[in-house]
């Protein structure tokens, strides 16, 4: 299966997702539902399962979640976590439909994950949240960052669509391509500021742009395994 494929994930294919896995199990939710591309799945999956293996509880806050999926498959690797806001400054209609499907399977989920269309600016931060973010374009990554850091927050980014134009890329553009020297110079701002950065690859087949950011407050491991 090509798992970089934007086909969208249809009942036709639950026989690929036949197994006894959390993961098969989400998977067939999401073809019931018939409106995610096939990518989205494989990328919400491998971020959301490095994140619980560093971060543990609070409220997950989904900073341009799309269809949410990333949200709700951390409330289902962690139930510790009460609750999950999904933000976007605009929500596809078929999240509704992804969502019905992910609580028919897992009925504790209802009502868990509040689904907001607002500016990112305006979404208030706890220090406990468990801010993530997968494949926010461009300086929406940076602003999910500068949401976190100013609350304290756990954060957890997939970068993409870097736009170079400028950007701040540590004078380290002499020595690497840019999108990586504008994640680079992404950890050092982060560590500067009192963070414990680590940083993780999801699996390339899915996506090139696969640099997983994750970071915590450096006084705060309490959540964290």
């Amino acid at each position: 299966m090509d798992r970089s494929s934007r086909n969208r994930l249809t009942e036709r294919l639950l026989p690929t997702f036949a197994g006894d896995s959390l993961f098969d199990a989400i998977a067939r939710a999401v073809c019931r539902a018939g409106c995610l591309p096939r990518k989205e799945l494989f990328e919400a999956w491998e971020v959301a399962r490095r994140v619980r293996r560093r971060f543990r509880g609070g409220r997950v806050v989904d900073l341009a979640c799309g269809h949410g999926l990333l949200a709700q498959m951390l409330l289902l690797l962690d139930d510790s976590s009460p609750e999950a806001l999904a933000v976007d400054h605009r929500m596809p209609q078929s999240a509704a439909t992804l969502e019905a499907s992910i609580c028919a399977q897992w009925p504790r989920l209802q009502g868990r994950v509040s689904y907001i269309e607002t500016d990112l600016r305006k979404v208030p931060l706890e220090r406990d949240d468990l801010v993530v973010s997968a494949h926010a374009c461009g300086g929406l990554t940076d602003l999910v960052l500068e949401r976190a850091v100013e609350a304290g927050a756990r954060v957890a980014v997939l970068p993409c669509c870097h736009d170079l134009k400028e950007a701040d890329l540590g004078g380290l553009e002499g020595w690497m391509e840019g999108p990586l020297a504008m994640d680079a110079t992404r950890v050092s701002r982060l560590r500067f500021q009192g963070y414990r950065v680590f940083t993780q690859l999801i699996p390339g087949d899915i996506t090139p742009k696969n640099r997983l950011l994750l970071a915590e407050p450096e006084y705060t491991s309490s959540h964290s395994t």
